[in-house]
C-alpha cells in the first residue's frame, strides 16, 4: 500500500527544507502529485527516482 507524505514529512524524509521539495516537486525533479494548492509524495515512488537516478550514474 502507497505511503503518501505531506510535504513537510517528504522534505523530513530527504533530509530537505520543505521549499526545496515544492521546487524539486514543480519541476518534475521529484514525482509527486498536486492536490489543490498542495504537493503530495508517494514514498515508494521517491525511492523509486533516487534508485534509477544513482543506477544511472
Amino acid at each position: 500500500m502507497a505511503q503518501i507524505m505531506t510535504t513537510k514529512e517528504a522534505a523530513e524524509y530527504l533530509k530537505m527544507h520543505p521549499i526545496t521539495v515544492c521546487k524539486y516537486a514543480k519541476e518534475g525533479k521529484i514525482p509527486a502529485m498536486r492536490i489543490g494548492r498542495v504537493w503530495r509524495f508517494d514514498k515508494d515512488m521517491i525511492d523509486k527516482c533516487f534508485v534509477d537516478q544513482a543506477e544511472s550514474k
